[in-house]
């Protein structure tokens, strides 16, 4: 079983050891966001996963004693909230793109951290200057929080979720002098293991809130957008995953981590020690909700083939700041020109999420990572037909489109190698996960959308957002794509 912490939901699958689904479950998630605030209740994750696992246990078929031998849990990388020592809530969870700890943030930079404002350890430092907390508190991640409920106590966490806390995977240890320099005591945070290590099993106390049964194993999972890498099956080193959900997640495969020294782009550890470098940018889905919350998707990407390209151009920030592929926290969306209807306008978003997404390939190989892997799409945003080969077409490269991609999949993927189903993370993913598609890239279409790129990625650089040798980087690369 996978169970999945989103934004907007709880996805829960339980799948055999080829990779039929054989149930799923969901529960949707609501939360505050006001500005640069976004919190959730973590009463409510609870709540959520519990709906979910309970339908995904609904649907299994009948006559099957032992249902689930094995689960992990995924959450948005980034959140945290601080828990007394028995694991109880003493704060709301500050989400994956809460901005409020930006002075936080500054002093983990002057004292040699490399952070982004939206991380977690930033986030933990406000949360203790806001709303101090005895001896025993302890910061935990989302996913943490939901296995101390199915286990009935506080575990380690997983060096996944740990990275955006500060810890270091290259030495696999928390860095404790430099955070006793911030007044982060050693007993604020939790053992780390890597993914794919067993935190427990489920207790009697998880297995009646949820129906799993007691002493089921309870594998260490990773955030989000790796569970999405996993499930695309993407694990041979130089292929690459963008995730288009509520906003957009790349994870690609090296042998070696990429260096980046503004930290846009991290590094995280896979469960046989390579890399899985990547960056979360801040567009995504969520700006067409937010532009057309009542809109019928399909209706209006039927429409959206009239303005190819669109007569404004968008760079679709869901809320203040970016992340990747440059680091702006005061980057705000940004529209040029006016949309001739709402669904030029819708139009223009779809264009928007996807000429990003080629800046962040740019930027990428700006770095030196490799590419020449295959790419996979997963997500929400990966549902819409037209919009996987709109984005093909922008980026100019072929695209496969696996036959399940939410990130509930790839932690079941990842218990079942946990629990020894398979050898390695890699051997397990080529069982269970499957190609629904290839989508190959209309060199027309592609020639079409170059302009507006370019045009975009000189607005960005006139802003003073995307830095000077990334933007030329980019434009190189479109001339190299057109010429070849």
């Amino acid at each position: 079983m996978g169970v999945d912490l989103g934004t907007q939901s709880v996805r829960a699958v339980l799948v055999d050891d080829d990779g039929a689904v054989l149930g799923g479950g969901a529960a949707p998630l609501a939360g505050v966001r006001e500005g640069v605030r976004h919190e959730q209740s973590p009463h409510d994750w609870w709540r959520g996963v519990r709906a979910a696992i309970g339908g995904a246990l609904r649907d299994l078929p009948p006559g099957r004693s032992r249902p689930v031998r094995a689960l992990a849990v995924c959450g948005t990388s980034g959140t945290v909230l601080l828990t007394d020592g028995t694991g109880r809530p003493l704060t709301p969870g500050l989400m994956y793109d809460d901005g409020r700890a930006t002075a936080e943030a500054a002093l983990a930079r002057e004292r040699g951290l490399r952070v982004q404002p939206t991380w977690a350890l930033p986030k933990v430092m406000w949360l203790l200057r806001e709303q101090p907390a005895g001896e025993d508190v302890r910061l935990t991640h989302q996913a943490d929080f939901v296995v101390s409920r199915l286990t009935g106590r506080p575990t380690a966490t997983d060096s996944s979720h740990a990275l955006k806390t500060g810890y270091d995977l290259t030495a696999d240890a928390w860095p404790h002098e430099r955070l006793a320099g911030l007044g982060l005591p050693e007993s604020l945070f939790p053992e780390v293991v890597r993914p794919g290590g067993r935190l427990g099993e489920v207790g009697a106390d998880g297995a009646a809130a949820t129906g799993v049964p007691a002493g089921t194993p309870v594998i260490a999972g990773m955030t989000d957008g790796c569970a999405a890498q996993i499930a695309s099956g993407s694990l041979g080193v130089g292929s690459w995953n963008s995730v288009l959900g509520t906003t957009l997640v790349l994870k690609g495969v090296t042998d070696r981590p990429v260096h980046d020294s503004t930290g846009v782009v991290y590094n995280h550890r896979a469960p046989d020690g390579g890399w899985l470098p990547g960056g979360a940018s801040g567009v995504g889905a969520g700006a067409l909700a937010g532009a057309f919350p009542d809109a019928d998707p399909a209706r209006f990407d039927a429409l959206a083939h009239r303005y190819e390209p669109s007569n404004a151009l968008v760079y679709p920030l869901v809320s203040r700041g970016e992340r990747f592929p440059f680091l702006a926290p005061d980057a705000t969306a940004l529209l040029l020109g006016d949309p001739r209807s709402d669904a030029d306008h819708w139009a223009a978003l779809l264009q928007g999420v996807g000429h990003t997404e080629r800046l962040c390939l740019d930027y990428l190989d700006h770095l030196g990572a490799p590419q020449d892997g295959p790419l996979t799409f997963t997500g929400g945003g990966s549902r819409s037909p037209y919009w996987n080969q709109l984005r093909t077409d922008i980026l100019g490269r072929t695209v496969h489109i696996p036959r399940h991609s939410e990130p509930a999949l790839g932690m079941a993927v990842l218990a079942a190698y946990g629990a020894g189903a398979a050898p390695t993370l890699a051997a397990a993913a080529t069982r269970m996960v499957g190609l629904s598609h290839v989508l190959r890239p209309d060199p027309a279409r592609t020639a079409r959308f170059l302009e507006p790129y370019l045009k975009l990625v000189g607005e960005l650089e006139r802003r003073g957002w995307l830095p000077v040798p990334v933007a030329a980087h980019a434009r190189t690369r479109a001339d190299a794509l057109e010429t070849s």
